[in-house]
């Protein structure tokens, strides 16, 4: 009970925290937006909440098995050639292995239609800002987050013991935190910088609505959208934000109609 009460003020602290920096960035840097409903808001703020304790649940059972499941399937060699490596050259490769990982569990999301159903609520936001970040489906972000995690764990990158946790939590605290900015209403372009890590410009392409949907998957390192061929990013500024796909306006039907078989889901926007 300690431990769990303890876990929801680290949440509310870094919810007024997030707060406190974002909203006055994009009140200053950010586009004219209309005020958005109140439910929207309380939805926004149940997404951060879910989005805080759901993959932890959902998430260590299937880390746990897969670590066994490594010990069987990759060579010993492999994994014994990896662990020898430095320190930082460890944390620079599980890094790397996962940005490759989420990218494509990313991309999935977007081309295989009981895939998209379940992402489709992330894009439904028609005005971005800092918390559109968390506005996901549960079945959505453990999909993701295992294509991220998987390879680190069968490489012997990642364990579920204490000493073998620093890689995973490193990789998906950095995403995370990376993820409110590339989501904010910021209208800042960086220049070079843009070349090595994604920006909000480079995420709000992303977001766009129907034309460029399509495009810059990467999370953090851009050059995976160029390497693979979907990366877009102009000089100006996506007219209009969103997607096609019908979303509930309550929260409880945008978490369960995904989970309700249908004939035809259309995917990619």
């Amino acid at each position: 009970m300690n431990e769990f009460l303890a876990h929801a003020l680290r949440i509310f602290a870094w919810l007024v925290l997030l707060t406190a920096i974002f909203i006055p960035l994009e009140r200053w840097f950010g586009a004219r937006q209309p005020r958005r409903p109140r439910r929207e808001l309380l939805n926004d703020i149940a997404y951060y909440v879910i989005s805080s304790l759901v993959p932890i649940v959902l998430l260590a059972a299937p880390m746990a098995l897969l670590a066994a499941a490594a010990q069987h399937v990759v060579p010993a060699a492999l994994t014994t050639a990896v662990q020898a490596l430095p320190p930082l050259a460890r944390i620079a490769l599980a890094f790397v292995i996962g940005e490759i990982g989420f990218y494509w569990g990313h991309r999935l999301s977007h081309e295989l239609p009981w895939l998209w159903r379940f992402h489709a609520l992330h894009h439904s936001t028609e005005h971005m800002h800092f918390l559109s970040n968390t506005r996901t489906h549960p079945v959505d972000m453990v999909i993701t987050r295992l294509f991220g995690l998987v390879p680190l764990y069968m490489l012997g990158l990642a364990s579920p013991s204490a000493a073998g946790s620093g890689a995973p939590a490193l990789l998906l605290v950095t995403g995370t935190l990376w993820g409110f900015f590339i989501h904010a209403n910021l209208r800042w372009r960086l220049g070079p910088l843009e070349w090595l890590v994604t920006t909000p410009a480079f995420h709000h392409w992303h977001h766009s609505r129907n034309d460029h949907i399509n495009r810059n998957y990467a999370a953090t390192l851009p050059f995976l959208d160029r390497l693979f061929g979907s990366h877009y990013l102009p000089r100006h500024w996506p007219a209009e934000y969103g997607t096609d796909t019908p979303q509930a306006e309550t929260l409880g039907r945008q978490l369960l109609d995904p989970l309700v078989p249908v004939k035809k889901v259309a995917a990619r926007g």
